[in-house]
């Protein structure tokens, strides 16, 4: 299977929406674990990179087009 490309900055859709009621997320730190903002109510959540890429989705709105 690919392994799914995402950056610092990407939103990104989980396959399960967080309590508040969206499932978008902004990846604010990487590396051996994964720390993700929640778009709408800002709770952020530290999980395992394996863990985080079985769980999303897709990436919504990547850093870099951001950028521009």
């Amino acid at each position: 299977m690919e392994r799914k490309q995402f950056e610092l900055g990407d939103v990104v859709q989980m396959k399960k929406p967080h309590p508040c009621g969206t499932n978008e997320w902004e990846i604010i730190r990487m590396g051996m674990d994964i720390r993700i903002k929640c778009v709408q109510c800002k709770h952020s959540v530290l999980i395992p990179r394996a863990e985080f890429e079985k769980k999303m989705k897709k990436v919504l709105r990547s850093a870099a087009s951001n950028e521009q």
